[in-house]
């Protein structure tokens, strides 16, 4: 059992919460966003994820500013304050790395940048998790902390009729984004451009220049989307939390 003292610098979740999030991450090959709702005692403890109506392809979320509105004007009637509804942006990796991408942190930055203190929190499709903590009063400064799920709690049961209705009502793909990703993935004429492998053994079909020239060639929504699943998509992260459990 965690001592209070370790608890507060953690980002901790209800069993429900943390079910609830896993729940919307695998009911999609796409990523899945949404706020985390606290208590109003204890501002890192997420007590439910809540969806708002979105846009998503396997590397991006957007979410609709009138659905957003509307969640706010909700809470807001259910007697909450911003800290406890708007202070957590959570979503889903489908692949191995919860690492930020460059898409995140611009979120992170144009979104959440205005209050006072907000959390990034992302789980990959295999477990692991990312979580940040940033301070925009004073001097400022930004930390990563533990995502920990909390058995030191009363905590309901699932829900999943109710969650499913709460995916399909908010959950939608983007197809126009989605149709340029999978271009870049399936698209016959650019494999066909590419240069034909080496007879030395080489593991890769590209050198570093030939990399280079063919982001180069891709117009600016394909290259930021290649750059964008190479930061969720790689294998090669140095480093992975895990979500810790008590």
């Amino acid at each position: 059992m965690k001592n209070n003292i370790q608890k507060k610098s953690m980002l901790r979740f209800s069993p429900t919460a943390w079910a609830k999030l896993l729940f919307m991450r695998d009911m999609t090959n796409n990523e899945v966003g949404g706020f985390g709702i606290t208590k109003a005692n204890d501002l890192l403890f997420v007590t439910d994820f809540a969806l708002v109506k979105q846009k998503v392809t396997s590397i991006s979320v957007s979410f609709d500013d009138e659905a957003i509105s509307g969640f706010f004007e909700d809470q807001v009637a259910a007697g909450r304050k911003p800290q406890e509804f708007a202070r957590h942006w959570i979503h889903t990796h489908p692949g191995s790395s919860p690492e930020p991408s460059c898409t995140d942190e611009k979120t992170f930055d144009r979104v959440f940048g205005p209050c006072d203190w907000a959390v990034m929190a992302i789980i990959a499709q295999d477990g692991n998790s990312y979580a940040r903590l940033r301070f925009n009063t004073g001097p400022g400064g930004e930390v990563k902390i533990p995502v920990y799920v909390d058995y030191d709690c009363e905590f309901a049961g699932s829900d999943l009729d109710l969650w499913i209705q709460q995916y399909k009502a908010n959950v939608f793909v983007d197809e126009i984004l989605k149709e340029k990703s999978e271009k870049l993935i399936f698209d016959e004429k650019l494999l066909a451009d590419l240069p034909p492998l080496k007879n030395d053994r080489s593991f890769s079909l590209l050198t570093s220049d030939d990399l280079i020239a063919e982001v180069d060639k891709m117009d600016p929504i394909e290259r930021q989307l290649f750059i964008d699943e190479l930061a969720v998509r790689s294998d090669f992260w140095d480093q992975e939390n895990e979500v810790l459990y008590g």
